[in-house]
């Protein structure tokens, strides 16, 4: 995607051939920054405190990070333990342990001094993959917005409301749930994105707003919980959200949140659409609610904010009262009864274990 007129991804080989560079997500919306990976400690460290953050991204991180441990250590031990560092870094979205399965299944039965050459190439092959999809989902996703434009009066734009972050920033490129609304926008459909805060890490007001106004993209930031009134006067004609990962059932777990504009959504005629690459899928999970494990962030995302101050600084303050105990739960789990369709690379899916199974047999297989 574009920032300020230079093409990036979110991540990618550094000029050396070895080091690897990503967008420091957690500088967002005051300041663009690029850091500079060279160890699997700095990779994990990345992950865990959400310098970079989204399922694919996740995955794709690890599996580059991988790629750094194995320059030190090729060996099998070398292997296994540096996939459970990375895999330790966050419980919740399936990417990462889908990375790390098919770095680690491609890369034992190779003699040790090869390991390391096809490392780096499996980690490319999973970004360039990972790209493949979200513009299969942004093109099987425009068709799903075109058809509600044809219903509304020439040049009133399709209402769009999304949570969290599901964007470019999320993935390699492109995003999930923004690939449909930018090939729209770039089709010359007209579209308005409704984007939530999401709190507490706000990355629909840090994230979200700022890729879409890279963009072009016409979009309002709204307060989470805003979402229900919009819906109730007609001003949102289709929910679309990410996920970090989807049940056989087609049970969707995603940012804190989402369940509620699900609920909303249901109650109000709204087609509430999940956009899915199949790498979000747990085949061995059914039930989300039960077995999808959810991860509790630290308290100090809740009780405190970073923003720009009036002198033009950056800074981090305290915003609840002190003494207060703070939960922060980072995901829920929206039932697939709420789901109208799931937005996949191989086009728009009923949530449920017929429909995806028969589209991705060869993950129900393993």
């Amino acid at each position: 995607m574009n920032v300020n007129g230079r093409k990036y991804r979110t991540i990618w080989l550094a000029d050396d051939g070895w080091g690897v560079e990503i967008i420091d997500q957690t500088r967002f919306p005051h300041a663009f920054e690029t850091i500079r990976l060279e160890t699997l400690e700095q990779a994990a460290h990345a992950i865990r405190i959400m310098q970079v953050r989204g399922a694919p991204l996740i995955g794709a991180t690890a599996a580059y990070g991988l790629c750094l441990a194995l320059r030190n250590d090729t060996s099998d031990m070398g292997l296994m333990t540096a996939c459970g560092a990375l895999l330790d870094t966050r419980p919740t979205a399936v990417n990462l342990r889908w990375a790390l399965d098919l770095m680690r299944k491609t890369l034992l039965p190779v003699p040790p001094e090869q390991r390391l050459a096809r490392a780096y190439g499996m980690a490319e092959r999973i970004c360039d993959e990972d790209v493949a999809i979200n513009m299969a989902i942004g093109t099987h996703g425009a068709k799903l917005i075109s058809e509600v434009a044809a219903r509304k009066r020439p040049g009133e734009p399709v209402n769009i409301l999304t949570h969290c972050n599901a964007g470019w920033l999320a993935t390699v490129d492109w995003g999930t749930a923004t690939a449909p609304i930018y090939m729209s926008h770039d089709a010359g459909t007209p579209v308005h994105v409704w984007v939530d805060e999401t709190r507490p890490r706000n990355q629909g007001a840090f994230l979200t707003a700022w890729e879409l106004g890279q963009h072009g993209v016409p979009h309002t930031v709204v307060a989470d919980n805003a979402g229900g009134h919009l819906m109730q006067h007609g001003e949102v004609d289709m929910v679309i959200v990410g996920t970090d990962r989807t049940t056989a059932e087609g049970d969707v777990c995603n940012k804190i949140g989402t369940y509620l504009k699900a609920l909303a959504a249901k109650d109000c005629g709204v087609p509430f659409y999940v956009a899915l690459p199949s790498p979000t899928i747990d085949f061995t999970l059914s039930n989300g609610l039960r077995e999808i494990p959810i991860e509790e962030r630290i308290g100090d995302e809740v009780s405190h904010i970073t923003g720009l101050t009036a002198g033009g600084r950056i800074e981090t303050i305290e915003i609840v009262a002190p003494g207060s105990d703070v939960a922060n739960p980072a995901f829920d789990v929206t039932p697939a009864r709420l789901v109208t369709g799931l937005i996949t690379e191989r086009g728009v899916l009923s949530a449920d274990r017929q429909s995806l199974a028969a589209a991705f047999p060869e993950r129900v297989a393993g």
